[in-house]
């Protein structure tokens, strides 16, 4: 089994996301010794797509230039990460309302119309099937599934579009309002989690 495991919390060692996400990767690891883990940092950074990016990824020139080359190559090993991958521990912290922007660059990496997914004459079919996603939702108020929440449903479904479909939550939510109780229904959902 291979392991791509997520964080994006801008709050260091603080991360409730971050703790969530390191003890699924080691829920899995013990139910599966054997797997292997690629760890990304996206707070560390990922580049936002742009009109370079477009010209480069998504017009995919036949003699790209040294710098359309570098954003290809970029925007390729972040999916090859979830090409490889069996299982992705995506840790999912809640700010304003929806996810962190770095999450969302990279999930704009990965969404490549022919690669990820692709139009049929049925409609859009997702190209990464086959793969189970477990998500460590965390809030300091924002109620998961609430009609505030706009993370969670936007995430489910652009893992789904993608062919993502088996996706979980491990939810930590409403924590500066209970914080005892956001973490103990998490602890619930962790419980549940089938390795």
């Amino acid at each position: 089994m291979n392991i791509l495991h997520l964080d994006s919390a801008i709050t260091g060692e603080a991360s409730v996301s971050r703790k969530l996400t390191a003890e699924i990767v080691a829920r899995l690891l013990r139910a599966d010794p054997q797997a292997s883990v690629t760890y990304r940092d996206l707070n560390e950074g990922v580049p936002a797509i742009d009109t370079a990016w477009f010209n480069a990824v998504r017009l995919a020139p036949e003699d790209p230039s040294p710098e359309q080359q570098a954003l290809i190559d970029v925007s390729n090993a972040y999916l090859k990460d979830v090409q490889d991958a069996d299982v992705l521990v995506i840790g999912l912290p809640i700010y304003n309302f929806t996810l962190t922007a770095q999450l969302k660059n990279w999930l704009d990496q990965i969404a490549r119309a022919g690669v990820s997914f692709r139009y049929t004459e049925t409609g859009p079919e997702g190209l990464l099937k086959g793969k189970r996603a477990i998500i460590a939702y965390t809030s300091a108020g924002t109620p998961i599934g609430s009609e505030i929440d706009h993370a969670s449903g936007y995430l489910r479904h652009i893992l789904g579009f993608l062919g993502i479909t088996d996706v979980e939550f491990v939810a930590a939510d409403r924590l500066a309002m209970d914080r005892e109780a956001g973490l103990a229904r998490a602890q619930e959902a962790l419980d549940r989690l089938a390795a």
